[in-house]
């Protein structure tokens, strides 16, 4: 009987694929052994990220023209600035405030700019 069998699972391909469940559970057990071990170890960085502080990117732009829509009854200036780079072609902020040397103060210090050139190149509108 023994023999009938053994030849059976010879010629089936049995007597390869039954065995190959206990193997991958073992290679399975034995690989989570080592990870849980491995992720118990304290790891010191040398470099430490530090995720607290902001960068402040600059980009120097050709700009063409500075549109100020100042709204008196909402007490804000939309800004649009236009630029002949073909990356950055506008740029759009918002002030909270409706004075023109405000406003020329805060656009030349968020383009680094200088107020007479924000001067030259401003164009106001104002919206009642």
């Amino acid at each position: 009987m023994w023999q009938v069998t053994k030849r059976w699972l010879k010629a089936s391909g049995a007597e390869f694929w039954l065995p190959l469940p206990f193997v991958a559970i073992a290679f399975w057990v034995g690989s989570s052994f080592l990870m849980a071990q491995e992720l118990q170890q304290p790891q010191i960085a040398k470099n430490k990220l530090q995720a607290d502080t902001q960068l402040k990117a600059t980009v120097s732009v050709n700009i063409l023209l500075i549109n100020a829509v100042i709204n008196r009854k909402e007490g804000t200036t939309q800004v649009a600035v236009e630029t002949a780079e073909p990356i950055l072609k506008r740029l759009e902020l918002e002030l909270p405030m409706t004075d023109a040397t405000q406003i020329e103060a805060a656009i030349a210090q968020e383009l680094q700019l200088s107020r007479q050139n924000v001067r030259q190149l401003v164009r106001y509108e104002i919206v009642e």
